[in-house]
């Protein structure tokens, strides 16, 4: 009857009650939430629960499992019953400490499974995961302090709940009884004036050598953020850790935020007195561990055999400058360490009944499903390749700053407070077995590859209004005379609207690098899987530092059908590291750039017998004849064959290779001061030709314009650059006399959004410009248009491809510069794209290799600091020191 009167009260409320749409929505909502319960768990068959017209609560159970052997891990999951935006303002555990080990509940946008529960090794969330709280028994359970709430639902919150109990010792189920263990949460849909989130300090390069009695692992970061207020804290290691600290250091005073044994019960701990920090602060952990015991050293890594240092520090923030998460994984000041407190170098006494239970490292050979899942769930055990995977999506920053970095203190928190749940996640996962020549393998590798992280920075989202498209400022220098040709002129009445019936807006595989269009005008996509491009993937010198985690094991070339979004083809698998550019020439070959590798590959999508062309020296950054150092674009004459590269981000020059790949010429140097002349570039980052005009048009990124050259002479033809643009222009496509170009987010203190552009490239006056209407561009990075009208927009931030048409027939009218007839030139070229499924259903592939934290990855960092962007990424002036207080 309780169900009964829950499901009559819901139905009764009008849509306005909590925000929600309607009362069908509702009860369609409520019944995806509800779940049978046994007899045992009666009384929580009412997960939604009206408090008020405002608030509501959740009631997040078990269903009435019975583990059967001790550390299982069970989840299951429960979709937030309203669309609209809400606040989690308070948590209740709802658990006996006699049958439940610890519990950890995350935010999503889609469970791993839709059964009722299931267990936690097939993964807790499809997509990103964050973390918003955790229980354990003999630990404190966590409240958020009078008006903090973690942000939920909307268009940038989380849809689904997920609960992960770990049930430890399972004597309390002798009598199989059903347990219904969880967490209870009070909500509210008022705005919350302070946003809660989560900084992770974390070592990623600690050795502990074998029998050393103690070994410290120090991290630092100074903060360069607004205020932010910590209020708890979570420490984590394996089983060599002793002690984890944390503080802030201003003045060189250090104040305490928190210090716990890492063997207890690994909950979120409220600190003892409130914390403040303010920019200028530095941040500084420190977690203590012993080598006795080992017979060889011991890295950073996922085994139970391996070692952790992460400090979780749970805080909140003004609203209106809340940041979602923050990570730091460097040592800015290793000196300060000297003057540490002593307590910290303590190691802190431990019971035995409240040692934190450790997961054993299984050898298998191979074991089909059901077998996996009967072997006993262990904590902190996760497979390499997965700690690397998430530590460098966790690291992914965004490939939007290059020389300087600038500060947004504007920015807005809706980077969906990913927190760092995905590592606690895949922390808590279990060891499902390795061989020992595998473990032996990926040890060894490790040990080839020891991670230089100089620098982190953090992605600033800035708002931006659309404003009217506008021609002011813009200059272009009229070709000089001589042959001429037709060239269409498309009068101004050419309108682009997202194409809203293109399927799918949400979970892409990866960072979008590049798109482009095949000679069928099927959509090509070229992504990053599971890397990224942030702070620490280069040293000062752009040699690559994280080959260790090895080439992208997925498929980074997609083929998509440009009318239904289905992959029609897919390739590229172990053949990169860093993905960056994609063109494709009149015989559908696909060119393409890495950045960590330093290369270009000409790539036959039919073929499987490997690149039919390489230039560049693999990981070896270089500007002669025979290296590139990051290469981004490249185009192909389709009337020669001649291939034109631009590189780079570290060299400012277009390479002219002929098509066997010999080196022709070069031109192009580093621009200087506010006015770079012709010819001078910043990032060249994208190339359009123009063949029957002969000209070949660069996206010079940083110079926020356009110069287009003669392919012939290389002379200098015409530069566009407009006020609307910004500071960057990202990438270019030209089709039939029109140019389509993709600026950046505006720097602090501008105003020019990010959009996409329309051109007469006749004259280079705007005639359109365009956003998205689903979700919104953040750092669209490359830019594709067809013929038939359509352009595809893909964006490294939001890891989506758009689609955008013409809202009429495309119309122009010839305009006759001299004596060669216009052709019909394919440039390279939304609704999102959908891939999870695509991914999850191919053998050999896993979600989780996807799991996507709303800090891209950059394209590559040449400054840093922690509160501005990586080398693909905007930054902006810093803000003005706060007083210390």
């Amino acid at each position: 009857m309780a169900g009964v009167r829950s499901l009559l009260v819901l139905l009764v409320l009008q849509s306005s009650c909590w925000g929600f749409r309607s009362p069908l929505s509702v009860f369609k909502r409520f019944k995806e939430t509800t779940r049978s319960f046994s007899d045992e768990c009666l009384g929580t068959t009412r997960p939604v629960i009206p408090i008020d017209s405002s608030d509501f609560a959740l009631d997040i159970r078990m269903p009435g499992v019975t583990p059967k052997q001790s550390d299982t891990y069970f989840c299951m999951s429960m979709r937030l019953p309203t669309d609209e935006e809400a606040f989690v303002i308070d948590f209740k555990p709802r658990a006996s400490m006699d049958t439940v080990h610890h519990m950890l509940l995350f935010g999503c946008n889609m469970p791993s499974s839709t059964g009722s529960y299931w267990f936690c090794d097939e993964g807790t969330c499809i997509d990103k995961s964050n973390i918003l709280y955790a229980w354990a028994r003999n630990a404190p359970p966590t409240r958020l302090p009078k008006g903090v709430g973690f942000r939920v639902g909307g268009e940038t919150g989380s849809k689904y709940f997920v609960l992960q109990v770990h049930y430890g010792d399972i004597s309390a189920f002798r009598d199989n009884h059903k347990d219904c263990s969880g967490v209870s949460l009070h909500l509210t849909r008022l705005p919350q004036p302070l946003i809660a989130g989560m900084y992770l300090m974390m070592s990623v390069d600690t050795v502990i050598p074998a029998g050393e009695k103690v070994v410290n692992s120090d991290i630092s970061c100074q903060y360069k953020k607004y205020p932010m207020h910590v209020f708890a804290y979570r420490v984590h290691t394996h089983r060599l850790g002793k002690v984890v600290s944390g503080y802030r250091v201003r003045d060189e005073q250090w104040t305490l935020i928190g210090r716990q044994s890492p063997q207890l019960p690994q909950a979120f701990y409220p600190v003892e007195q409130p914390v403040d920090v303010s920019f200028g602060d530095i941040l500084a952990a420190r977690c203590v561990f012993t080598g006795e015991g080992r017979t060889e050293a011991t890295h950073i890594g996922g085994t139970s055999s391996d070692e952790m240092c992460n400090l979780y520090i749970m805080y909140y923030m003004e609203a209106k400058h809340a940041v979602s998460f923050m990570t730091c994984t460097q040592n800015v000041a290793p000196d300060m360490f000297r003057t540490i407190p002593p307590e910290a170098n303590i190691p802190i006494p431990v019971q035995p009944d409240m040692v934190m239970m450790h997961g054993h490292h299984k050898e298998t050979e191979s074991k089909d499903k059901t077998s996996l899942l009967q072997q006993p769930k262990r904590e902190d055990v996760l497979e390499q390749g997965d700690f690397y995977s998430l530590l460098s999506k966790l690291l992914g920053e965004r490939e939007d700053v290059v020389h300087v970095h600038k500060y947004n203190p504007t920015e807005k928190a809706e980077s969906e407070s990913d927190l760092v749940a995905e590592i606690a996640n895949v922390v808590q996962k279990k060891d499902l077995g390795q061989s020992d020549t595998r473990e032996g393998a990926e040890h060894q590798e490790r040990g080839n590859a020891i991670l230089v992280r100089d620098r982190i920075h953090k992605f600033h989202r800035l708002e931006s209004t659309l404003r009217p498209a506008e021609s002011r400022g813009f200059s272009l220098q009229q070709p000089l005379p001589g042959e001429g040709t037709w060239e269409p002129d498309h009068t101004g009445d050419f309108h682009v609207e997202e194409a809203l019936d293109w399927p799918g807006v949400y979970l892409l595989p990866g960072q979008v690098s590049g798109v482009a269009l095949d000679p069928k005008n099927n959509l090509v996509i070229f992504h990053r899987g599971d890397h990224v491009w942030d702070g620490n993937s280069f040293d000062s010198k752009f040699v690559y530092q994280q080959r260790g985690l090895g080439p992208i094991e997925e498929d980074t070339i997609l083929v998509i059908d440009p009318n239904n979004a289905t992959v029609l083809q897919s390739s590229g698998k172990n053949l990169f590291y860093l993905p960056h550019g994609l063109s494709i020439d009149k015989d559908g070959n696909y060119w393409v750039t890495d950045v960590a590798l330093h290369q270009v590959f000409k790539l036959d999508p039919h073929s499987k017998k490997g690149p039919l062309l390489i230039l560049g020296r693999s990981m070896q950054p270089g500007s002669d004849q025979n290296h590139f150092c990051q290469p981004t674009d490249v185009a192909v004459d389709p009337d020669t064959g001649t291939i034109f590269v631009s590189d780079g981000y570290c060299n400012s020059r277009i390479v002219q290779f002929s098509p066997s790949g010999k080196f022709l010429t070069q031109w192009g140097e580093e621009s200087s001061g506010i006015n770079p002349k012709p010819g001078q570039f910043s990032v060249p980052h994208s190339l359009a030709l123009v063949p029957h005009l002969g000209q070949l048009c660069v996206a010079d990124r940083e110079n926020g314009r356009i110069q287009c050259f003669k392919t012939d002479t290389k002379e200098f033809v015409q530069e566009i650059k407009h006020a609307s643009f910004g500071r960057n222009v990202f990438a270019i496509s030209y089709v039939s006399g029109l140019l389509f170009a993709v600026n950046g987010k505006p720097y602090f203190g501008d105003q020019e959004p990010v959009q996409g552009f329309v051109m007469n490239f006749s004259n280079g006056e705007i005639i359109d410009v365009f956003k998205p209407v689903r979700k919104h561009f953040d750092m669209p990075h490359d830019i594709a248009a067809s013929e038939d009208g359509a352009v595809y927009v893909g964006d490294a931030h939001t890891n989506t491809v758009w689609k955008f048409t013409s809202a009429e027939k495309m119309e122009h009218r010839s305009v006759k510069k001299a004596g060669i007839e216009a052709q019909d030139i394919k440039g390279k070229g939304s609704g999102g794209l959908n891939l999870g499924n695509f991914f999850a259903s191919r053998k050999g592939y896993s979600r989780k290799g996807f799991d996507r934290l709303s800090t891209e990855g950059s394209d590559q960092e040449k400054d840093e600091d922690d509160g501005s962007e990586s080398e693909e990424e905007y930054s902006a002036p810093l803000p003005a020191p706060t007083t210390s207080s």
